[in-house]
């Protein structure tokens, strides 16, 4: 089968790598000159996704994966187009489409009678339907499920395990008409491989939801989830500092049966979908104040840190903070909406003199994010942002002059501080 990637980012070259492992022809589409001369190179554009490097190295070899800055072309020589262009929402959760909207006139472009179209970009429900399906026969003077096939199918991944997670979850597939959703189901069966698990009501593999309305809401309701479920462990957690309790041994408890699934509260919500699809949710439904109010409750957590920390450690007013990781997530060189941000904001707001390492990051590269890079600065406080590996060893040895270190994701080990102050969220 001859494919083509729309966009070769953390996700879309992932995707275009298994799909080329499964004997197809593939062709990814960038507008970035460096990522698609690095593809055809055979070398990874962006470091960090576990198993990459090889498998693009061997993909371009056989001939099997070559990259292209000309969208069009690439889709004119298709039987099936995947999208994964990047979605942003703004500060008030509206949802900007701009760069989806041009790689769709590019697809539209060169599509011809018969191809496949697949959207895996997180959308707001209807969008499919009501935004692509037009622009996509406009462009090309084909109708949507007479000439073409369109669906919608999300991305489940994780960037980091993008290749294990494609065998682990069912790929969702919802089609614009009967046809389009068999299309769909046939070619994700024909580029993927799937785990066997007894853990499901129905076997792994392709599920066809119905619509793409269906398979676009679950993508938006699996992960609000999760952000409702945060937001909620959360406040159990300022409640718990409240009360001097154990937020952790409460949510273990809790979870001891099969009706609790209660999530591990923390310093932050960060990344690329847990901030951002719950408002494109609240886009469709404004009227969903529990959703609205747990991203409010997220949102406020690096604030509440600061707090926590200037009420352990007493006036921050010239102190010396250390933020433990940039990243969003403990080993991703990734800053997306990253809780960093807000922390180092809040501390200055309480006077203190924020500084920010990462073991991911050069200090160039941090000052490159707007962060405050620690080059060695006197230090009395750190606070744990990111839940890197390496932090779990740390102890006063790494930080002498600190007195006080607040863990927000609860990875170093309590023990390793006697003598100074150790607090945690919910502790």
């Amino acid at each position: 089968m001859r494919i083509c990637v729309v966009a070769l980012g953390k996700i879309g070259l992932p995707l275009a790598v298994q799909f080329a492992s499964k004997g197809h022809q593939v062709v990814g589409a960038d507008v970035d000159e460096r990522v698609v001369d690095r593809v055809n190179e055979g070398i990874e554009p962006f470091p960090g996704e576990h198993g990459l490097a090889e498998r693009l190295r061997d993909a371009v070899a056989s001939g099997r994966l070559r990259a292209t800055v000309d969208t069009t072309a690439a889709v004119r020589e298709a039987e099936a187009v995947v999208i994964v262009v990047p979605l942003f929402v703004d500060a008030d959760g509206v949802p900007d489409f701009g760069w989806m909207d041009g790689a769709t006139e590019a697809v539209a472009a060169g599509l011809r009678p018969g191809t496949l179209v697949s959207y895996e970009t997180t959308l707001p429900v209807g969008t499919t339907r009501g935004r692509w399906a037009a622009m996509l026969e406009a462009g090309s003077g084909l109708a949507a499920g007479a000439d073409f096939h369109l669906v919608f199918s999300p991305e489940r991944v994780l960037t980091g395990r993008v290749f294990a997670d494609l065998a682990r979850y069912p790929k969702l597939v919802g089609g614009l008409d009967d046809a389009s959703a068999l299309a769909g189901v046939r070619f994700y069966e024909a580029v993927l491989d799937f785990d066997d698990r007894d853990d499901l009501p129905r076997p792994n593999g392709v599920w066809d939801l119905g619509s793409a309305e269906a398979a676009e809401m679950a993508k938006l309701a699996e992960t609000t989830y999760r952000d409702v479920n945060i937001g909620l462990a959360n406040q159990f957690a300022r409640f718990a500092d409240r009360h001097g309790l154990d937020v952790m041994k409460v949510i273990e408890a809790c979870n001891s049966q099969p009706y609790s699934h209660l999530h591990r509260p923390g310093i932050a919500v960060g990344g690329h979908c847990i901030p951002i699809y719950p408002q494109m949710y609240l886009w469709n439904d404004p009227e969903a104040t529990i959703v609205r109010e747990a991203r409010r409750a997220n949102a406020a957590m690096p604030a509440y840190a600061a707090g926590v920390l200037a009420a352990a450690y007493g006036d921050l007013t010239g102190a010396g903070v250390l933020v433990l990781g940039a990243a969003y997530r403990g080993g991703v060189k990734e800053t997306a909406f990253s809780g960093v941000f807000g922390l180092v904001e809040s501390l200055r707001e309480r006077g203190a003199v924020p500084f920010v390492s990462d073991p991911m990051y050069t200090g160039a590269e941090l000052e490159a994010e707007g962060l405050p890079a620690h080059r060695g600065e006197s230090v009395t406080a750190a606070v744990v942002q990111a839940d890197h590996a390496e932090y779990r060893a740390l102890s006063p040895a790494d930080l002498p002059d600190v007195k006080v270190l607040l863990d927000g994701r609860r990875v170093t080990d309590p023990a390793a501080w006697r003598g100074r102050r150790h607090i945690v969220i919910g502790g």
